[in-house]
């Protein structure tokens, strides 16, 4: 692992039962990146972000933070944002906000009282400000549109200041034009968080758009009589040296020409 690798990974495998689902994965991702990962259905990207967020562990090989283990359990360094907002229901925003400091502050109550959670609601006033949600402080999720509501999933995920930041098909849901108002608010986070990013999309124009590494994940060992006997793995990294691209290339075209990428799982 070289000095300046954020994340590593080295021959991870996830196998399940009698179905490997990820193997040969070999990747080493540096501190500030937005790695944006795509891939057919099924093929394991979640699964590969699960394992990032340690609520699953590899069946074998390495995952490396900062070169050391990777915590065998989730914690405050890793934020995660889903495609189903993750927020809790029975809190207003500016409570969803301040959940993760009461939980610190309390651990049997998990609420602060008084003086110190009027501080709290206060202390959240700036990102309320930033993320577009302070005028709405007060409501509940299920008064919020869909994107309103994956803003607060995200500054929920950013409440404390993790140092990387996994999305799963964040935007999915939501329409054109939210998207790209998400999409805006998600690269001046990272840039000003200096955050190191992990994002699953379907969507090969938005993964071009947003990321400076484009990781595609496939499977490209097969067995008819035995389809489930190998995994997928990244068969391209494509690094976009810091540029983000307007006309990405068809990743389908890509993988028919590996002389146009650079870097692959199978070395």
């Amino acid at each position: 692992m070289t000095a300046a690798a954020k994340i590593a990974l080295r021959q991870v495998a996830k196998i399940y039962g009698d179905t490997i689902v990820l193997e040969r994965l070999n990747i080493e991702v540096r501190e500030g990146e937005f790695c944006t990962i795509v891939g057919a259905s099924g093929c394991g990207k979640s699964t590969f972000l699960r394992m990032l967020l340690s609520q699953e562990t590899p069946t074998s090989g390495s995952i490396l933070l900062d070169g050391a283990p990777l915590p065998a359990e989730p914690s405050p360094d890793r934020g995660v944002v889903f495609q189903r907002y993750s927020v809790y229901p029975h809190l207003t925003v500016e409570d969803n906000l301040i959940l993760a400091s009461e939980l610190a502050a309390s651990a049997w109550t998990g609420r602060t009282f008084g003086s110190a959670r009027r501080q709290a609601r206060e202390a959240v006033t700036p990102t309320l400000e930033r993320i577009g949600l302070a005028s709405a402080r007060k409501r509940y999720p299920a008064q919020l549109s869909g994107g309103m509501q994956q803003r607060l999933a995200i500054a929920q995920a950013l409440a404390k200041r993790p140092k990387i930041l996994l999305l799963d098909e964040p935007f999915g849901a939501l329409d054109p034009g939210i998207r790209a108002d998400m999409q805006a608010l998600l690269t001046e986070l990272w840039s000003d968080m200096a955050m190191t990013v992990f994002m699953v999309t379907h969507d090969i124009h938005e993964a071009f758009r947003l990321g400076t590494r484009v990781l595609v994940f496939d499977k490209i060992r097969q067995d008819p009589h035995a389809p489930e006997r190998y995994g997928a793995t990244i068969t391209y990294d494509l690094p976009l040296s810091g540029k983000r691209s307007r006309n990405p290339p068809d990743v389908r075209e890509l993988i028919k020409s590996p002389e146009k990428t650079r870097g692959t799982s199978d070395a």
